[in-house]
């Protein structure tokens, strides 16, 4: 459950960031490109936030051999 949560919050980043580029490339107001990446910029880190507390809970482990 709690992986799912963190790839639904990455998919989120990545959808903002996107809205971001969209609203770039249109020349609409700047203050919706703004708010997307501010939007982006908050769930990344809430992502990093969750997965560092679930690390330390031992909600979820690492991998112990990386190669």
């Amino acid at each position: 459950m709690l992986k799912v949560l963190i790839v639904i919050m990455l998919f989120i980043s990545i959808f903002s960031l996107f809205r971001a580029l969209m609203a770039m490339t249109k020349d609409d107001k700047q203050q919706q490109m703004t708010r997307n990446l501010g939007r982006r910029v908050l769930f990344s880190a809430l992502t990093l936030v969750l997965i560092v507390l679930a690390l330390s809970m031992g909600w979820i482990e690492p991998n112990p051999r990386p190669y």
